[in-house]
């Protein structure tokens, strides 16, 4: 079961990935660890940069994958994109910081794909 589980989000993240990208963003960095936390995919564009939570599910889904993002998973993305960028992560003064969701929702394999910018904005840190 957990390998047909990280089958599907690896895949989600390659689909998530090649999204982004057709969007004109460019991916800086894939499930970048720091410790314990993880940023799934992190992209840049002229807006700014874009910390990036991907869900992938197989059709049928208990529940939209994008709830899966609550306060708590929300407050590790922040933590984790904190410690990114005061490591030296390419962020240019001048630049927005943004936290997006993306779902991938496989329907007999194929990908219905959710975009969901500027999904939450941090208001603790």
């Amino acid at each position: 079961m957990k390998d047909n589980t990280q089958r599907v989000g690896r895949r989600g993240e390659e689909e998530a990935c090649e999204y982004l990208r057709s969007l004109g963003q460019t991916i800086l960095d894939r499930n970048w660890r720091s410790s314990h936390l993880e940023i799934d995919v992190i992209t840049s564009d002229p807006e700014g940069l874009h910390f990036v939570e991907v869900k992938s599910r197989t059709a049928p889904a208990m529940a939209e994958p994008q709830l899966n993002v609550g306060p708590l998973k929300q407050k590790r993305i922040v933590k984790a994109a904190l410690s990114y960028v005061h490591k030296g992560g390419g962020i240019r003064p001048d630049q927005e910081i943004f936290f997006d969701i993306v779902t991938v929702v496989f329907y007999n394999g194929h990908p219905e794909i959710e975009y969901y910018p500027k999904a939450f904005i941090p208001i603790y840190v």
